[in-house]
């Protein structure tokens, strides 16, 4: 359930738009926010992102606008912008520790993987939370929900799926 509210908000803003206050939308925000933060482990980065997305959720309400409500996928992607990249600086990389659940001993080639697929990671987030930003300010109540609801999705999954593809190869080269 709190998955399917997430993939679906960007639809239900669109489909919102025009239709219902924002007010109104900033429960499903809450909603999500709140049924997601039972489904994730507690620490820094849950607060934050519970933070901003209650706060986020409260100016929608308040001035009954939608621009804080398209600003959520902005918010998703710096806490995991944040997350990712503290991992870099703090490490094992969060990648690495993905990886030593199902292999503990690592060997150093794949721990030099992990923190190079962490980078990646680093990056999507940085360009997929701008352009989160630019079809927040900009664009359309629809391109916002086709980008945010469906075209970073697949992007986020042809990057797992390549990333897993590629890893197949690092294993066997490295195997």
């Amino acid at each position: 359930m709190p998955v399917a509210v997430t993939l679906l908000y960007p639809l239900l803003v669109w489909l919102g738009h025009g239709e219902v206050e924002p007010r109104m939308l900033a429960g499903v925000l809450v909603l999500a926010a709140l049924l997601r933060i039972h489904a994730m482990e507690r620490g820094k980065a849950v607060r934050w992102w519970l933070a901003g997305a209650l706060l986020l959720a409260a100016a929608a309400a308040w001035d009954n606008a939608w621009m804080p409500l398209k600003l959520y996928p902005v918010l998703v992607n710096a806490v995991l912008l944040g997350v990712f990249g503290y991992s870099l600086i703090a490490p094992p990389s969060l990648i690495e520790r993905f990886a030593r659940m199902q292999q503990p001993d690592l060997p150093p080639h794949a721990v030099r993987y992990t923190q190079r697929v962490t980078q990646v990671w680093c990056v999507f987030f940085l360009m997929n939370g701008a352009i989160a930003l630019a079809t927040a300010l900009w664009a359309s109540p629809a391109v916002w929900s086709l980008y945010n609801g469906g075209i970073a999705y697949a992007l986020m999954g042809c990057l797992f799926g390549g990333e897993y593809l590629v890893r197949l190869r690092v294993k066997r080269n490295n195997g």
